[in-house]
């Protein structure tokens, strides 16, 4: 039972993700200036190394991996590429819900109420 529960948990988990994702566009034109590709570029290879780390680097390397997701971060906001559209607040509160939710389940096999 607690298997399903955590399986529930993981479902809403990224259902909520999604849902909070689709609002949210990053898009690859060409730039008028030259350092907004690279920060766009930059900011790919950053988060993708960062996540690599973070899944597979042994536990003191750990916070590089946070270092390099903070520096995609902030790469994507350089690059001003990244689109977010106007959201309703009841999906926002759903999403939020199903995340947080989502991740309690996942994390301890049951609901707090």
């Amino acid at each position: 039972m607690r298997l399903l529960l955590r399986l529930l948990g993981f479902g809403f988990l990224i259902w909520g993700i999604y849902f909070l994702g689709q609002n949210i566009i990053f898009t690859t034109n060409p730039y008028p200036y030259w350092w907004r590709g690279i920060a766009a570029d930059g900011s790919i290879l950053a988060l993708m190394s960062g996540i690599i780390i973070l899944i597979f680097a042994p536990r003191g390397v750990k916070d590089l991996g946070w270092i390099c997701v903070t520096v995609a971060i902030a790469l994507i906001f350089l690059s001003s590429r990244a689109i977010l559209n106007p959201t309703s607040l009841w999906q926002f509160f759903l999403s939020f819900t199903m995340i947080a939710g989502g991740y309690q389940l996942l994390s301890t096999g049951r609901l707090p109420f």
